[in-house]
């Protein structure tokens, strides 16, 4: 990309300067993401009159030591299995203060239910390397597995949205794969960082040829001349043959990996804590005053620029 604003400027005869590339936010930090589950436990005389019922096994679980520091996505499967277990074990349950201590539980951890949800995705440590910045831009050719990680997203939606619609009857088995995908794939965090790249220099390059626009024109009578083959050269050779594809590239990244993530969010919003926002508002959405929509702004830009450029000689390129 400095070679195309490099370029660009030679043939056009205009002066140019690279313009520092600004800095990408981090995704907020966890103790920022995660947000607080409410408890809600029964009691031990409650617990201990639950003999004979699943929901005793499932709420001893928890009482454990190892149940009070629940990884998010265990901590999901949990929530889950007690209100599943609760409501098969509520027709069994003769004491009536039993049964509305069980019943509230179960509501309790119901309208929770969205916590745990956004704590078990957005919570979790191994969407940080997902994020990671310290990979570099987004590879001209996309690492192996790719593929697996954008399915992996969609499949995520789909499995938490009876979830957030108060369904529980959900396999959640598939979660732990999935966040191990997240640690294996820094995808998004690249594709961030060329976003930013790309809009930069693109935006660099336009500069030089409005610039020319504004000045002397390339051609006089909308008549060719060696300049002009020059020009529309490098632009077939460099911007078509090798801009353009990594742009391409960059995109379809976008569409299988960032927008499924920004649904994933967005689905979420009415839980998503107010730290969160800002960010995902800059670097999930499509729209707005999003990085991606930034994007589409140079883009857009920059091919109108070459189109008014190449049409001065008659050249106008349909790209």
């Amino acid at each position: 990309m400095d070679e195309y604003v490099e370029r660009t400027a030679r043939v056009l005869d205009q002066p140019y300067e690279l313009s520092p590339i600004p800095a990408t936010d981090p995704l907020p930090r966890r103790r920022d993401r995660v947000l607080d589950m409410p408890e809600v436990e029964l009691g031990m005389l409650d617990f201990l009159s639950l003999f004979g019922c699943e929901l005793q096994v499932v709420a001893g679980e928890r009482a454990s030591v190892l149940g009070r520091v629940m990884q998010p996505a265990n901590r999901l499967r949990y929530e889950v299995r007690f209100i599943e277990t609760a409501g098969d074990c509520l027709p069994e349950i003769d004491d009536d203060t039993l049964r509305d201590e069980v019943v509230q539980a179960v509501k309790s951890k119901r309208e929770s239910l969205p916590i745990a949800v956004w704590n078990a995705t957005w919570g979790v440590q191994e969407v940080e390397g997902l994020f990671t910045r310290t990979e570099g831009p987004y590879p001209l050719a996309p690492e192996t597995g790719i593929s697996n990680l954008a399915t992996d997203l969609d499949a995520l939606n789909a499995m938490l949205m009876p979830l957030l619609q108060g369904h529980t009857n959900v396999d959640l088995e598939p979660l732990g794969p999935i966040h191990q995908q997240w640690q294996a794939h820094q995808a998004a965090g690249q594709l961030i960082l060329s976003a930013r790249l790309l809009i930069t220099r693109l935006d660099d390059a336009s500069d030089i040829i409005e610039s020319r626009l504004q000045g002397r024109p390339l051609c006089l009578d909308g008549k060719p001349n060696n300049q002009s083959d020059i020009v529309q050269g490098m632009f077939f050779s460099v911007f078509i043959e090798r801009v353009q594809p990594y742009l391409a590239q960059v995109r379809r990244g976008r569409d299988d990996i960032i927008r499924p993530l920004a649904r994933l969010a967005e689905r979420q919003q009415p839980v998503m804590p107010d730290s969160f926002r800002p960010w995902y508002e800059r670097y999930l959405r499509l729209e707005g005053d999003s990085l991606w929509a930034e994007l589409d702004a140079s883009q857009q830009r920059h091919i109108n620029l070459w189109q008014r450029q190449l049409e001065q000689c008659g050249l106008r390129p349909g790209v």
